[in-house]
């Protein structure tokens, strides 16, 4: 447990989403123990020890990222399981590969961005699809979540602070 109050939590199996998610309200994180593959150490298509380690970690030592993560988490508890799914693509898009303008550019800052050098060249390329981060819009039409190959589309917020204002407001 770090001076944040997260608390990285090794799971040896498969979670449901509600699981994971909930642990969020409790600054619980529940982390993999997998490795990738050495033949492809740029991209793994599920998530590994050193995206956790590379993507979430650092991200928790960061107040304000610790307490967006943390109200994800607190919206999940007592969900409804359409809302879970909702939750769980804002979760995806955001946390693990959300975008943010800095000095007109896109910047990454989701998990599974700053975890893959292959996504994170991937999503500032003019390849995939970049929309505007408007939650409603992704917790309505983006609940099937790509998880075994790069990301089609990306949400780019104003700043870091809009999408987790954004989030929370949604959450709400």
């Amino acid at each position: 447990q770090g001076r944040t109050g997260w608390r990285l939590k090794p799971v040896g199996g498969l979670l449901t989403q509600r699981e994971f998610l909930n642990g969020l309200a409790f600054r619980v994180f529940h982390s993999t123990q997998y490795i990738r593959h050495h033949s492809a150490p740029m991209y793994t298509p599920e998530p590994d020890i050193v995206h956790e380690l590379l993507g979430h970690a650092p991200m928790f030592a960061h107040k304000e990222f610790g307490e967006f993560s943390q109200e994800i988490g607190l919206a999940s508890l007592g969900a409804s399981e359409i809302e879970i799914t909702r939750l769980a693509a804002l979760y995806w898009f955001t946390i693990e590969f959300g975008l943010c303008k800095e000095d007109g550019k896109n910047k990454a800052y989701g998990a599974g961005l700053m975890s893959s050098v292959e996504e994170i060249k991937y999503c500032v390329s003019d390849e995939p699809e970049v929309r505007p981060l408007i939650p409603s819009d992704v917790a309505q039409n983006y609940t099937v979540i790509p998880i075994s190959k790069l990301q089609p589309t990306y949400f780019v917020a104003e700043s870091f602070q809009q999408a987790k204002a954004d989030i929370i407001d949604y959450c709400n």
